[in-house]
């Protein structure tokens, strides 16, 4: 069983999301979208660090090099190492920006990026907009430059992960209230036959996902403050009450992968915008590195 649920950060994030355990360097980072920050929480000090960037920050990613992180912004996906913000490398640019942005982002076995859209709902100043969430499209960016488009008529993308055998590929929207899941062929990098996971749950809406060793899948439901374990037939193993009512997503870590990290969004408990962990029973399933390659610019931005 999971054990009791502990506030590590009372970060006041507005939307707290796009976590990502770095073990060399022993800490989760995260982003607040709608402040444009980056935090990192160091589990050897128990201090955190934030940096400020030019527009959100949606997710945060590892690469095979240690000292570089792959961010995904709301327009551009770019290299980024903490020691020498705020130079970062662009290797891509969203060409459907500023109507739409980027959102979850994942790597997949073989190294790719997988990362999907939405609506823009975030102003100049960081501001929420008032849009209809309509028009998303899933994408894979490879180390190679090249780009693909997987999925479209998505109202929000959400939730990434990967099976511990490779080879279901787990996507979500959240308007659409539904989990899905595709094959995944790990030698292409393909998805095909997509079908329901879980669909129509009554508890609040899927938003960020984790992954842990036995195949179990850990989303949050943001408007029901939980996050539910899913068994790989898509029933729910156990549900988990939080102490806030918008987890966004999460991510497992510490040195054991046993501990699994809760971002949170604004709202009117106490201890919104924070981040949470709670030691699990199960460690998580390590997460993939976006592949650095020798044809990858890493020459800073202009």
């Amino acid at each position: 069983m999971a054990s009791a649920v502990q506030c590590l950060v009372p970060a006041g994030d507005i939307c707290g999301e796009g976590a990502v355990w770095h073990p060399e360097h022993a800490a989760l980072y995260w982003a607040d979208i709608n402040r444009f920050l980056v935090h990192k929480y160091s589990t050897r000090s128990s201090a955190t660090e934030s940096w400020l960037f030019d527009e959100p920050v949606v997710s945060v990613n590892l690469t095979t090099n240690p000292n570089l992180l792959l961010l995904v912004m709301a327009t551009r996906i770019t290299f980024w190492a903490p020691i020498t913000h705020p130079r970062t490398s662009t290797i891509y640019h969203l060409p459907t920006a500023p109507s739409m942005r980027f959102n979850d982002a994942k790597v997949d076995p073989r190294g790719s990026l997988w990362v999907g859209t939405m609506r823009n709902n975030v102003g100049d100043e960081g501001e929420n907009l008032n849009v209809e969430f309509s028009g998303g499209v899933l994408y894979r960016i490879d180390p190679n430059g090249s780009v693909s488009e997987w999925m479209d008529g998505i109202g929000i993308s959400n939730t990434l992960a990967w099976s511990p055998d490779r080879s279901t590929f787990y996507f979500g929207d959240t308007i659409a209230n539904t989990l899905y899941a595709f094959a995944f062929d790990q030698d292409t990098g393909t998805i095909s036959g997509r079908r329901p996971f879980l669909a129509g749950y009554e508890r609040g809406l899927p938003d960020g996902s984790a992954m842990d060793s036995e195949g179990y899948l850990w989303n949050t439901r943001p408007n029901a403050a939980c996050l539910v374990r899913i068994r790989p037939d898509g029933s729910i193993d156990r549900i988990v009450t939080l102490p806030t009512l918008k987890p966004t997503t999460c991510a497992f870590g510490g040195s054991d992968l046993r501990t699994l990290f809760i971002t949170s969004a604004r709202s009117p408990d106490r201890l919104s915008g924070s981040l949470f962990s709670l030691r699990t029973d199960v460690p998580g399933h390590p997460i993939e590195r976006f592949r650095m390659t020798s044809s990858i610019n890493l020459s800073p931005n202009k």
